[in-house]
């Protein structure tokens, strides 16, 4: 497979997991990353998840995906905040 191809037909649904330290403020951060790259961001639906312990929180936002370069610049942004441990 070339660098550029994906197995993803756009745009699709497509929903992006982001794994950070329980700060209460991650949430804000990945909404506020999403809303620079989706245009449609009424459209894009989070869902959160705190670990047993508390320490960790997942955010899930799925959206409308319109092209591979889109998501890899989401996913490069999220990747550079401090309270992002692991984006899925």
């Amino acid at each position: 497979m070339k660098e550029n191809e994906t197995l993803l037909q756009f745009p699709c649904m497509y929903p992006l997991k982001v794994i950070g330290t329980n700060t209460g403020e991650l949430l804000a951060v990945v909404s506020a990353i999403m809303e620079k790259h989706v245009a449609k961001t009424d459209e894009v639906t989070y869902s959160t998840r705190s670990s047993s312990g508390d320490k960790y929180l997942s955010v899930t936002a799925t959206f409308q995906a319109e092209s591979h370069e889109q998501l890899k610049a989401i996913y490069e942004e999220l990747g550079r905040h401090p309270f992002v441990l692991v984006t899925l």
